[in-house]
């Protein structure tokens, strides 16, 4: 009977509790409650020693989802994995699951020898529609827990740890995407190119030179700050057509997880419109202006031909009924404006981006434009030597070495022929075709150009 009447007495003591709170929400004035619930919760903050930080999905009058948010979903996604038992699955880039911890789980995770807890949760509430049909509205939030002895390590360094890793979590994850401006604006489609250096068709030591230039800069944003430069770098690529230029570009944006921008210059109507474009881009990516001499009128000698046009002017009539219609063209972007959009004040509005300019004639280019600070890094892209030749037979053949290689090395030293030309006819005609028999194509294909060579050569 002791037990019966203990519970008895406790479910008494509970509705008793119940019919108070009910009256007091009831009957008192709202200030009165206000002021009681404000001391209540002093209190227990004298007794209580953790601390409680809310990171609300949706922030802002126009209730923006909250990067902070987002990245702490994505930190805390590999401990959900193994702490949580209630877990949501969502697909993410139509590729890979991604999990993360359903409302009301908590998990644990540790920083410097402190332990914290992280809640998740939601808040519902009813709004009412044009119809009148009631409908439910959901706010989910992170909860993070503490003690108040480590408040200083934990809103410091450890949330600044918690989004730098959510973030970086997120760029590794993302699905990269190819821009190219239509107008005023970008439009983009998936970045599916499978470029990479171990594919492309250059001498080892200089492939080997480029990836360490470009993982070093993804790493040195400290340094670019401790100098006060814009974290950013050009390229400069030149070389005649068919030497692998957008491959290199394809490569480098696969190496670094970067998303391409692919800039018309024609497309462009002036500079203001060129610089509107720039800040619409973003950090980790590549900015590419192909063909950067057929652009626009960007190349040297300005004033000699303007000295020129000027005088054909006086000659001839029709040279002043021509420039006005050069003058009346889509595009307004000057040499002025392109260089103000490489290292201008406004090419500091985002971080960690790399300009790429490529050309098949460096000569032309107006030497401001590709001087070092601009165009830090000149690469040049040249005709298929043998090293290059062996990564072409490898990645075309399955070949590491062939009867026939000293015999092609020999005719690559007496003509000059593409990459592209050369991979062409290391391709298989057929599912059946031998390696041998591309070989000897690609053999016939020199020397029938070194012949060409010599007819030329003899006229």
């Amino acid at each position: 009977m002791v037990p019966a009447d203990m519970f008895a007495h406790l479910g008494s003591t509970i509705g008793g509790l119940m019919f108070v709170w009910a009256i007091f929400q009831q009957y008192f004035p709202y200030e009165v409650r206000r002021h009681i619930e404000k001391y209540s919760q002093r209190l227990v903050g004298y007794v209580y020693p953790y601390i409680q930080i809310t990171f609300n999905e949706f922030t802002g009058e126009r209730l923006m989802r909250s990067e902070a948010y987002s990245a702490i979903e994505n930190y805390l996604s590999s401990k959900s994995s193994t702490q949580a038992k209630r877990l949501k699955a969502d697909i993410k880039n139509n590729q890979s699951l991604v999990l993360s911890m359903d409302d009301h789980e908590e998990v644990s995770d540790e920083f410097k020898g402190v332990k914290v807890w992280w809640a998740s949760g939601k808040n519902i509430s009813k709004q009412q529609t044009f119809s009148y049909t009631p409908i439910n509205d959901e706010k989910r939030y992170y909860k993070l827990n503490f003690h108040k002895g480590q408040r200083e390590l934990i809103i410091g360094p450890y949330l600044t740890h918690v989004l730098k890793e959510g973030k970086a979590i997120r760029v590794r994850n993302r699905q990269r995407k190819l821009y190219t401006n239509n107008g005023s604006h970008w439009s983009h489609v998936v970045f599916e190119h499978p470029a990479t250096f171990k594919t492309l068709a250059m001498e080892p030591e200089k492939k080997q030179d480029i990836i360490d230039d470009l993982m070093a800069f993804s790493k040195a944003e400290e340094f670019y700050a401790s100098i006060g430069r814009a974290w950013k770098r050009g390229y400069l690529l030149y070389g005649p057509p068919g030497t692998g230029k957008s491959t290199m570009i394809a490569a480098m944006a696969n190496l670094l997880g970067y998303d391409l921008y692919d800039l018309e210059l024609t497309a462009v109507k002036d500079n203001t419109e060129l610089r509107r474009l720039l800040i619409e881009t973003s950090s980790k990516s590549i900015i590419v202006i192909e063909d950067i001499d057929c652009s626009l009128d960007l190349t040297g000698q300005r004033r000699k031909r303007k000295e020129k046009v000027e005088e054909d002017e006086e000659k001839d009539p029709r040279e002043k009924l021509a420039k006005e219609e050069r003058e009346t063209k889509p595009s307004q972007v000057t040499l002025s404006g392109l260089l103000n959009f490489i290292d201008g004040l406004w090419s500091a509005c985002r971080g960690e981006r790399l300009i790429v300019f490529t050309t098949n004639y460096v000569e032309k280019l107006d030497a401001a434009l590709i001087r070092k600070g601009r165009m830090d890094k000149h690469i040049e892209l040249s005709y298929c030597n043998f090293e290059s030749f062996k990564v072409l037979a490898r990645n075309y053949l399955k070949l590491e070495a062939h009867h026939l290689f000293p015999k092609i090395r020999g005719l690559l030293e007496q003509t000059n022929m593409t990459p592209a030309d050369v991979a062409e006819h290391l391709m298989p005609k057929s599912l059946t075709g031998l390696a041998e028999n591309c070989l000897h194509n690609l053999i016939q294909a020199l020397e029938q150009e070194i012949e060409n060579g010599k007819l030329k050569a003899e006229e």
